[in-house]
């Protein structure tokens, strides 16, 4: 079947939260993912998005999507940050991978973004793999930080 890359819509939110929470079940924390339907999409479709995606559609199902978000360097300018990449589970083997990480590299290149960053856990192998192919660079220099509020 033919695997369509496309920009993501409002009417896919629902998917997109059920993969996001497939995610977090791979990762090991479920119970991390607290955001509301309404708060996700008035984040990604409201009148200041401050998330963009593509979807990749088979049999007009989404089997994958591919978020990202725009940060400020002060060195470099804006850069592309891969929140989530996913491929359900039962669609991967398929080039799925690839192509959503294509759209994107694509999409940084239109934009005129300086790189793409991302994270990945360290147990990941397979993402870490995947990434390879693509000469990433993995720093081991820095530490990831956060608060919660």
């Amino acid at each position: 079947m033919a695997i369509t890359i496309r920009r993501a819509a409002r009417e896919d939110c629902p998917r997109l939260l059920e993969l996001v929470k497939e995610l977090a079940v791979y990762e090991k924390a479920p119970e991390q993912v607290t955001v509301t339907m309404d708060h996700f999409i008035e984040s990604g479709f409201g009148p200041h998005p401050v998330w963009w995606a593509f979807v990749a559609e088979e049999e007009d199902m989404i089997r994958g999507f591919a978020l990202y978000y725009i940060r400020y360097s002060t060195w470099k300018g804006q850069v592309m940050y891969l929140e989530d990449i996913l491929v359900t589970e039962t669609a991967r083997g398929k080039g799925i991978g690839q192509l959503l990480f294509g759209r994107l590299v694509e999409e940084a290149k239109e934009k005129g973004f300086k790189r793409i960053t991302w994270q990945v856990l360290e147990w990941n192998e397979p993402a870490i793999h995947f990434y390879k192919k693509y000469q990433a660079d993995f720093d081991g220099e820095w530490l990831n930080v956060s608060i919660s509020l």
